[in-house]
């Protein structure tokens, strides 16, 4: 049987995620602040999927996304509720970009560059199991994506290494090469990437494209 997929948030990463998922075969809930607000995303995206609070969604889940602001990042986890994560994946696709405009194209990051968003959501709910992902791409390209030079890299962290392979699973089936960066530390380096990403089409309005690892 499919695992169920709760998708925190419904803003562009969250619908474009869980479309995509659903597309894919999962079970998909949306979570949102209000059930309400979770049903008229629910509507835009599909009527299969379901639409329910933040700790509703949490708890019918067996993985959990993370898709929401980075400054709302631990709020939200925290009202999906400590017992409704314990022992679950949580795929944290967010990154601290602080409310501030960028500068010459480069966005402002509320973290220094010895800590990274995913370490403070770990540390905040130690019995979740957290793994980076989705957090280098726009949303266009999350799920299916297709470029002409092949398959693009997600890069992944996080400290359990049975939750990155189940993400790493995940990823490819909807398109990816997951790269396993190591532990939550490596977030550090994985969150400035949306900071890359976005260069090219903040300041020119180029926002096709995704980074690949090349091995030799």
């Amino acid at each position: 049987m499919r695992k169920t997929i709760a998708v925190i948030g419904t803003g562009m990463v969250g619908k474009a995620l869980a479309a995509g998922l659903f597309k894919h075969g999962y079970p998909v809930v949306i979570g949102s602040r209000t059930r309400e607000k979770a049903e008229v995303v629910r509507a835009e995206v599909t009527d299969q999927v379901g639409a329910a609070t933040f700790a509703e969604a949490a708890r019918r889940a067996d993985l959990v996304i993370l898709a929401v602001k980075g400054t709302a990042a631990a709020e939200v986890l925290s009202a999906c509720g400590a017992e409704n994560l314990a022992g679950k994946v949580v795929i944290d696709a967010t990154n601290p970009i602080a409310d501030a405009p960028p500068v010459n194209g480069v966005l402002q990051y509320f973290t220094g560059p010895n800590e990274s968003l995913m370490e403070r959501l770990q540390q905040a709910l130690p019995q979740a199991r957290l793994v980076k992902a989705w957090s280098c791409v726009g949303s266009a390209f999350m799920v299916d994506p297709s470029f002409p030079q092949g398959r693009p890299t997600m890069f992944i962290a996080g400290n359990d290494a049975e939750a990155k392979r189940t993400v790493a699973a995940l990823l490819d089936e909807v398109g990816w090469d997951a790269e396993d960066m190591g532990g939550a530390e490596a977030a550090r380096a994985i969150e400035p990437l949306a900071q890359l990403w976005c260069i090219p089409g903040l300041r020119e309005g180029r926002w096709s494209h995704a980074f690949k690892m090349l091995h030799s």
